[in-house]
């Protein structure tokens, strides 16, 4: 494998072995993004290598897990304990359908946090359908790409268009309603459970 041209995220990178490693990969030609709880030290480190950008503080790391991932457990842990003893509808008693991204197997430069976040949705999909299985309650997770939701309405126009010929194909932005009907064909096909279905018209993510 080249080094040159990758990119390295390399944890407790302000200092010591983490250090040496990441420097060592910087002047070999990788895109190095350090992890380290000291952000201070690590930016100083990070600018004495040649890396563009900032350390990520833990808080900040720590937030989007809390909030992409603990959030997402938290809730749909709630909805199974209410729903486990409802009715059974055709030996079910209903369906979790949880959100990913892309992220989660193509994470970008600079998206340690979320991509971790989106992965561990992922990691927690099969291991729940199979410990809410007794219960008649199936478990599955869509991982879309590129949607055009309202942060991305936002852009400009040119803008979205750039975004949407990086999609294979259809080459554009994935429609709201084209993620609401996945979740309407998971919820109707009895045998999808305990899997993560990419919608993303064959994306996949460059580094930056």
């Amino acid at each position: 494998m080249h080094i040159k041209g990758t990119a390295a995220i390399v944890t407790g990178g302000a200092s010591g072995l983490g250090g040496a490693a990441a420097e060592r990969l910087a002047a070999a030609g990788a895109k190095v993004t350090i992890l380290d709880l000291n952000s201070e030290l690590g930016e100083a480190h990070a600018k004495a290598i040649g890396r563009d950008g900032k350390a990520l503080p833990l808080r900040d790391f720590a937030r989007t897990i809390n909030i992409n991932l603990i959030g997402s457990f938290n809730i749909l842990s709630k909805f199974a304990a209410r729903l486990h003893v409802a009715d059974s509808v055709e030996e079910e008693r209903g369906v979790i359908v949880n959100t990913a991204s892309v992220a989660a197997f193509d994470g970008q430069i600079g998206q340690a946090a979320y991509s971790a976040s989106k992965g561990g949705i992922v990691g927690m999909t099969l291991p729940l359908a199979r410990e809410f299985a007794r219960y008649g309650i199936r478990v599955m997770t869509i991982a879309p790409g590129i949607f055009l939701t309202p942060l991305l309405m936002s852009l400009p126009e040119e803008a979205q268009k750039s975004l949407g010929t990086q999609v294979p194909f259809p080459s554009r932005l994935g429609h709201p309603s084209e993620f609401a009907q996945m979740v309407e064909s998971i919820i109707a096909n009895p045998m999808l459970n305990g899997e993560t279905i990419r919608l993303d018209g064959a994306i996949r993510m460059a580094p930056k």
